[in-house]
């Protein structure tokens, strides 16, 4: 009885691994076509008709996977933040994290340029904001073993707002800097109370 029970486990988790692997396939064929959209057509007037023919999936199968074309253009920057980060705490620092990226970034500019563009609902701008003051928080719980205290919030928000500025005056300025010059002097400009913690 047990050993069947552990194989049906095994098979639910294989499939259900499957399933997953096949609905992130999905996402990304829909932000590649998101992506060639930008090409030639603002976000604002990009259709989901116009993705899902590019993609060569229903509407239906976008729905399933997204909200609307901002949340997909939110979700693959979140993967691109997730590629970036995952090692900090393992011998990554911020610099590396930050430097790689802008190189992803710098990878997609067409995309980026276009979504970093747009600044109303669901903007790119404020979900890399998020992101980014999410992920320090984070970093800051592990390393002092408590939340940042309202001075220290007040400096990582402030930071944050002022990361995200210069990233997207970056991006949409034509990206004249290196990945690694911009990562360099945003680590410099960080307030001295976080870079104690976070340098």
């Amino acid at each position: 009885m047990y050993n069947k029970e552990k194989i049906f486990r095994h098979e639910s988790s294989a499939a259900e691994r499957n399933k997953f692997m096949k609905s992130e396939n999905t996402r990304y064929r829909l932000a590649q076509s998101m992506a060639e959209c930008m090409k030639t057509t603002p976000v604002e007037s990009i259709t989901i008709r116009q993705i899902v023919d590019k993609c060569g999936v229903t509407r239906q199968t976008f729905y399933r996977n997204f909200i609307d074309k901002y949340d997909l253009i939110n979700w693959y920057f979140e993967k691109l933040l997730d590629k970036s980060f995952e090692h900090m705490g393992r011998g990554k620092t911020v610099f590396e994290g930050l430097e790689r990226k802008f190189t992803y970034i710098k990878d997609e500019r067409v995309f980026f340029a276009a979504a970093f563009k747009y600044d109303s609902q669901n903007s790119l701008r404020e979900h890399d904001y998020q992101l980014i003051l999410q992920f320090y928080e984070q970093l800051i719980l592990e390393k002092e073993g408590h939340l940042p205290d309202p001075e220290l919030h007040f400096l990582l928000r402030m930071y944050c707002r002022g990361s995200i500025a210069m990233t997207v005056d970056w991006v949409l300025t034509g990206m004249k800097l290196t990945p690694a010059e911009l990562a360099a002097l945003l680590t410099q400009a960080m307030p001295p109370k976080l870079a104690e913690i976070l340098l």
